[in-house]
């Protein structure tokens, strides 16, 4: 079985319609391009209502199981995906509804750093007090984020029941 050839290119739409080239791995990617590269898996194209619109329209890009239209694409093909999303109604108190869009996981070019700064961290806006709480757009942004640590994480505390040795500090034995 092979691995997924992943799309190189700087944004979803460039990476479905025209890429840069295609690589399994970070190192592979970063050595077609000269340059830094980070995996980013991005929603793009318009939402559909429903899962067959969108797979009819997506046709030839994803797998399809439907009896009168089944396709299985090679395993190196296969970097899209449909996901169901959460539409909120723009008319009050109208429940939400599911709809779809096409993922594409690819190799992004461009500054790792830039990323790191898209949005800030969750704890930093789940603490805030003062100002408006933060919009959908910013909240979608964090929770794509990876989680990234305040400070460096300290040495880890000897157990309850184990005690260091006078004549030798540096050994933790267990006290019985």
């Amino acid at each position: 079985m092979s691995a997924i050839l992943y799309p190189i290119a700087a944004d979803a739409e460039a990476a479905l319609t025209a890429p840069e080239g295609r690589a399994a791995r970070e190192r592979d990617a970063e050595r077609l391009t000269g340059a830094p590269v980070r995996f980013v898996r991005e929603l793009t194209g318009p939402t559909f209502r429903s899962e067959d619109e969108a797979r009819a329209c997506y046709a030839g890009r994803l797998d399809d199981d439907r009896p009168d239209r089944r396709v299985n694409l090679p395993s190196e093909d296969r970097y899209c995906e449909l996901k169901a999303i959460v539409q909120r109604s723009r008319v009050p108190f109208a429940p939400p509804h599911t709809a779809w869009r096409l993922a594409v996981a690819y190799w992004r070019t461009g500054d790792p750093a830039e990323a790191e700064a898209d949005a800030p961290q969750a704890r930093k806006v789940r603490r805030q007090k003062a100002g408006p709480a933060p919009d959908s757009d910013t909240l979608e942004a964090i929770t794509r984020q990876p989680l990234r640590p305040i400070r460096p994480q300290q040495p880890l505390d000897i157990g309850l029941f184990e005690t260091r040795l006078p004549e030798s500090p540096h050994t933790i034995i267990p006290d019985e």
